[in-house]
């Protein structure tokens, strides 16, 4: 048995029980969860602003220690720390083998079933379902191999379990994606867990000005401490008309939409300048579609591109994201606010909507 939160119904809080969980196929892991980031991707289902099966038990921001292996698996062994990826790529598909295993076609398919289409979890002979196919809250999962990436040094649970989405979604899409040049400048919209990552791997960069765009002052001050040079508070005035106020009317170079709404997307758009660079990396609600003008993206040369996971191998740039916290280059400590157990994640989430600053984080005993 093993305790977890489990998600029957949209629009309701999570269910704290016990399920039966099996032990861990072919190609599979079992881990001892360690640690889960209140990520709002996982709210999204929740609020059913994208439709999944139920019942399931979500969670795909965390890490933990591997407790049993099944056959064939020799990436990791028993006792090891991992960081938890909520693609699982197959290494065959097309998206794979074309240097995109964060876009993993099959994985796509299974959905929020195992790679062989069933599950490990289930109550009696109730199926349920493995969000990214991780199922992080909870005390125990069993992933597939490619799930589990191991770490050559221990580092606190709390901090391995960001590294597990927002800080690869973040500085990814600064790096991997949008290769922002030394001395441009950026905006950022949205100053959530992804989007103060994106604002630290813009000042991991060198950017001349990284602009964090938000309508809550607690964010916007709690973005100067990750590498913000300047804050435009949203709510009050019009954040497009800031941004080029603050880049000498030109627009920025380079800007971020990290909150996941057609509003936002459109401002980022709007911000950019010449031959600007807009990444959209927030998930916005199921059908939501942002106005773009079409002559504007021409005349400026323009640039609009999409990030998933910031475009980062989990198994390649986890582990250089370690080193860089290691190295002093991420502020991670201080992105960690908020601790829970798992009994408190109905308030945790609670707390995310009334605009915490912060990560707040479950941790397991």
């Amino acid at each position: 048995m093993v305790k977890a939160a489990v998600l029957y119904e949209q629009k309701n809080s999570l269910i704290i029980e016990d399920l039966d969980l099996d032990d861990p196929k072919a190609g599979e892991v079992l881990v001892k969860v360690g640690a889960a980031g209140i990520c709002r991707s996982d709210r999204h289902y929740m609020h059913g602003d994208a439709p999944t099966a139920l019942p399931i038990v979500l969670g795909h921001e965390g890490a933990g220690t591997v407790e049993a292996v099944g056959p064939g698996v020799t990436s990791v062994r028993p006792g090891q720390q991992v960081i938890l990826s909520f693609v699982s790529s197959c290494g065959r598909c097309k998206s794979c083998i074309t240097g995109n295993s964060q876009l993993c076609d099959a994985h796509a398919a299974a959905g929020a079933f195992m790679f062989d289409g069933t599950t490990r979890l289930h109550k009696g002979d109730t199926r349920v379902h493995h969000f990214g196919k991780t199922a992080l809250f909870a005390e125990h999962t069993v992933v597939p191999e490619a799930a589990v990436v191991p770490i050559e040094s221990n580092i606190g649970m709390d901090v391995a379990a960001l590294i597990g989405c927002c800080v690869p979604t973040g500085v990814g899409a600064v790096t991997a994606s949008a290769n922002v040049q030394p001395g441009s400048t950026v905006a950022v919209i949205g100053c959530g867990g992804v989007g103060l990552n994106v604002v630290m791997g813009a000042a991991l960069v060198n950017a001349s000005k990284i602009i964090a765009v938000d309508i809550s002052e607690a964010q916007l001050e709690f973005a100067l401490k990750f590498g913000a040079t300047h804050t435009v508070n949203a709510s009050d005035k019009d954040p497009v008309a800031q941004v080029r106020e603050l880049t000498d009317g030109k627009g920025a170079d380079y800007t971020f939409e990290v909150f996941g709404s057609a509003d936002t997307t459109k401002a980022a758009y709007d911000m950019a300048g010449k031959k600007g660079v807009v990444t959209i990396v927030g998930i916005a609600p199921v059908g939501a579609e942002a106005g773009i003008n079409a002559v504007d993206m021409v005349r400026n040369e323009k640039t609009m591109r999409g990030t998933y996971y910031g475009s980062t191998h989990a198994s390649v740039d986890m582990p250089k994201l370690v080193d860089m916290y290691l190295a002093g280059k991420l502020n991670l400590d201080d992105l960690v606010v908020r601790h829970y157990s798992l009994d408190q994640i109905n308030e945790a989430y609670g707390d995310m909507d009334k605009g915490e600053i912060g990560r707040g984080v479950i941790m397991y005993g």
